[in-house]
């Protein structure tokens, strides 16, 4: 596996959808490294908003709980 195929391999591993994976592979291929990095940060970005959203939802479960723990008693 060369270094494209590594590289696009680790960003689907980490969520990121294959067209997105694959874009950044074609800007690390060409050299464009500077669009490179700035499109793996905006990828970081949408990761870092689904995790706020998941421990959102975990939240809100928590939440859900508690007040049917509390009515049971």
């Amino acid at each position: 596996m060369d270094t494209k195929e590594q590289l696009i391999q680790g960003l689907s591993d980490a969520g990121c959808s294959m067209g997105a994976a694959e874009q950044i592979g074609i800007l690390y291929e060409t050299g464009n490294y500077r669009e490179m990095l700035h499109q793996m940060k905006v990828q970081r970005c949408t990761l870092m908003e689904q995790m706020h959203e998941s421990q959102r939802k975990v939240d809100r479960m928590d939440f859900l709980i508690r007040n049917q723990e509390k009515q049971m008693k």
